[in-house]
């Protein structure tokens, strides 16, 4: 097949595509032709995969629970996987720590650009801090009664309520396994049958990658530059340290630390899982949603990494529920940053707190696009440091969002394939487009 072809150079293609045009766009003031003309598209896009999402978490975590057969394997490969999800979280925040304590970029903010990026979002700013404060009064244990919705399909109604879904699944997966096998049998193959279909339905959506790529990029471009471009060149010039700190600790993150895990507890070749996993990395960078790329991610880890359906089913969508590894290392690094452009002395009790709360935080995110914003606002509270503060990186941070969300569909990738391995149900690779996946999982009974 053509390089041409191939799904991930399309999707480049459509990006590199997508930059021109939105700079020239800029440029010329076609801001509103862009939003009216050029941004449904990657509207359309996104809403296809936002679309099967939940079925997606709701059938195949189901599938994946019932398919573990006993509630001690789920008790095994659930706490393996909250375990691994919740280290990765805690070495994230870490090395966005250290880089940003290192690198000290808050201290190269000239005080006059932080006057107007402060005059610039101070209605931003506001809403975040509102939004902020009603999930600051909420109780310690609140976020039990979100958990547990009062009605089930209220619930499945929208995207935001993902933990609600995964307690669902998971709860009815359970119920599968407590019930005679002859009695659940129907039931399981309705779910198993649309997992199926929905990743089907997968290859269809991602036929318009490219367009979508492209008109999302192009409308991102020109949302942050407006009528002016050099509006994008001031901000990154001023916000440039600030930005450089969370990608390289995003990229140590992604390109050091999920490659030794990697090595150390799978069989899986760093160069293999990348070229495997590339897409979904693609369509979360330009959706900034693990939650919308769950699909794909699907797809991915189980056809081109060899995951057998059955952990895939129970980790991916658990992970892009609770495993923010990207969002936590940003919060990190942006809350240290706010606090040394305000000239402020963060202590080691004070970076304890982030690290506690970026890793609680990252575990009841939302998987959708900027919802890191308003957990950064409550880190911040936690530490002592002005809120107002973030109108210091709300420029930028649509560009962040996308790069942290890369990272958090990594991480998800990663965890299925190390559980998957420790599982015995780690197969060889399909590095073809159409061959079939190869298990090489000991046969369950009545397949040999």
């Amino acid at each position: 097949m053509p390089w041409y072809r191939k799904l991930h150079w399309q999707i480049i293609i459509g990006l590199l595509l997508g930059v021109i045009y939105g700079s020239i766009a800029a440029a010329n003031g076609w801001g509103s032709f862009t939003k009216d003309w050029i941004q449904p598209f990657g509207t359309v896009f996104l809403n296809g995969l936002k679309l099967i999402a939940v079925p997606l978490v709701l059938s195949s975590l189901i599938t994946g629970v019932a398919s573990l057969g006993d509630l001690k394997k789920l008790s095994r490969i659930g706490g393996k996987t909250i375990a691994i999800y919740i280290g990765t979280t805690v070495v994230a925040v870490t090395i966005g720590l250290v880089l940003v304590n290192t690198m000290r970029p808050g201290d190269r903010v000239p005080e006059e650009m932080r006057v107007k990026l402060a005059q610039t979002y101070a209605v931003q700013t506001a809403d975040r801090e509102a939004a902020a404060e009603i999930t600051k009064e909420r109780g310690p244990l609140e976020l039990l009664i979100d958990i547990v919705p009062e009605n089930a399909f209220e619930a499945i109604s929208n995207n935001r309520n993902m933990l609600q879904v995964v307690f669902i699944a998971m709860l009815l997966g359970i119920g599968l396994i407590q019930i005679p096998p002859d009695r659940a049998k129907p039931l399981l193959g309705v779910f198993d049958g649309m997992t199926h279909v929905i990743i089907r339905l997968v290859d269809l959506i991602m036929k318009i990658a490219p367009l979508g790529v492209f008109a999302l990029i192009a409308s991102t471009i020109t949302s942050v530059a407006g009528d002016d471009p050099s509006q994008i060149l001031q901000l990154l010039g001023a916000l440039t340290y600030y930005m450089i700190a969370v990608i390289l600790g995003l990229a140590i993150h992604t390109f050091v630390t999920y490659p030794i895990l990697l090595r150390t507890m799978s069989p899986m070749p760093a160069k293999t899982f990348f070229k495997g996993i590339a897409p979904a990395q693609l369509v979360a960078f330009t959706t900034s949603s693990s939650g919308a790329t769950l699909p794909v991610t699907m797809e991915r880890v189980e056809e081109k990494l060899g995951v057998s359906e059955e952990i895939s089913s129970f980790v991916l969508p658990l992970g892009a529920t609770i495993n923010m590894d990207g969002t936590a290392l940003y919060q990190a690094v942006a809350a240290v940053f706010i606090a040394q452009t305000l000239g402020m002395d963060l202590t080691l009790g004070a970076q304890l707190t982030i690290v506690i709360t970026a890793v609680l935080a990252s575990i009841g995110t939302a998987a959708v696009p900027g919802v890191g914003i308003i957990m950064l606002v409550i880190i911040l509270e936690a530490i002592g440091v002005p809120t107002a503060g973030i109108a210091l990186i709300l420029g930028v941070d649509r560009i962040l969002d996308m790069l942290r969300t890369v990272t958090n569909v990594t991480g998800d990738a990663t965890v299925a394939t190390v559980v998957a391995a420790s599982e015995n149900a780690l197969g060889v690779p399909d590095l073809g487009e159409t061959a079939d996946r190869i298990r090489t999982r000991p046969p369950a009974e009545g397949e040999r």
